[in-house]
């Protein structure tokens, strides 16, 4: 535990901070989920806008690292365009 003021607050601001990202990735993960189990072309594509969005935020934030972002972006890609039939 700590003594000093500062560090106090650091703690405080870190258990904000990490229930802000819980929050987020698991809006992020719901999202991917979304996609992966999407049955039809057009729904997919809606679902994988949401889901870009969502991932581009993340690795702007670090909630990820930004080429794991870019992974997970081109393997959607991938399954969108295999149902598309591309």
């Amino acid at each position: 535990m700590p003594n000093i003021k500062s560090a106090k607050k650091r703690m405080e601001l870190g258990r904000k901070w990490e229930a802000r990202n819980r929050v987020s990735r698991s809006k992020l993960r719901t999202a991917i989920k979304r996609v992966r189990n999407a049955d039809d072309p057009e729904t997919a594509q809606e679902l994988l806008t949401r889901a870009t969005s969502l991932l581009d935020r993340a690795g702007r934030r670090r909630l990820y690292h930004p080429n794991k972002v870019a992974r997970i972006k081109s393997q959607l890609h991938r399954h969108v365009n295999e149902l598309k039939g591309d």
